[in-house]
């Protein structure tokens, strides 16, 4: 039996989160999935992808600054099961046969290590892998490029002639928004089966 005021305050745990949860780093995946029933689909994708074993709470577009990309690999070895994970999910099904459907998840950052990033969703029909790429890129591009005080317009800005980047120059020295993408596309199962695709941008501390 306690008296009142003798309990102690919780210890904290190791590992537990204290302060600010900025991600240290990120790796991106996909993967698709085949089932009768859709949510057996979407588990199927997730499963492919890596991360089924893990609870997935969906965030918003920021890539922090200082955030290291990491390999599928390397980043599958800090999720231990059923870890709440954040993560930025694009995620499209369908049931119709053959039909084409697409998710992907777009980053774009500067070349300044202290400037955090965006990363962008899409997800969609008919598109494939490099058309559907393309458009999560110019999507994230597009947001970056506006909260450094840019007007981008991706089809004149985008520069393909060495490496993917976006050129900006508003009178000030030339800016470049690297950008990547990840993409899961497929069609749908002839046999009128739930079709998923998913794509993730996973965080991990």
């Amino acid at each position: 039996m306690h008296q009142l005021g003798s309990e102690r305050p919780p210890s904290v745990q190791p590992g537990a989160l204290t302060g600010p949860m900025v991600p240290k780093a990120m790796f991106f995946t996909h993967g698709v999935g085949v089932h009768k029933d859709k949510l057996t689909s979407f588990e199927l994708a997730l499963r492919k992808a890596g991360c089924s074993h893990v609870n997935l709470v969906q965030v918003s577009s920021i890539f922090p600054p200082h955030c290291e990309e990491v390999s599928r690999k390397s980043g599958e070895k800090r999720l231990p099961p059923g870890q709440v994970t954040f993560c930025v999910l694009a995620r499209q099904d369908t049931k119709e046969p053959g039909r084409v459907i697409c998710s992907s998840i777009g980053l774009s950052r500067t070349e300044n290590p202290n400037e955090y990033g965006y990363l962008s969703e899409h997800h969609g029909y008919g598109q494939e892998d490099k058309q559907a790429g393309d458009y999560a890129e110019d999507l994230a591009a597009t947001m970056l490029a506006t909260t450094l005080g840019f007007d981008l317009d991706p089809n004149k800005d985008w520069n393909s002639f060495k490496d993917e980047y976006y050129a900006m120059q508003n009178g000030d020295p030339m800016r470049t928004i690297t950008t990547k993408s990840v993409v899961q596309t497929a069609k749908g199962d002839e046999q009128g089966r739930w079709t998923t695709v998913v794509s993730l941008g996973i965080f991990v501390f």
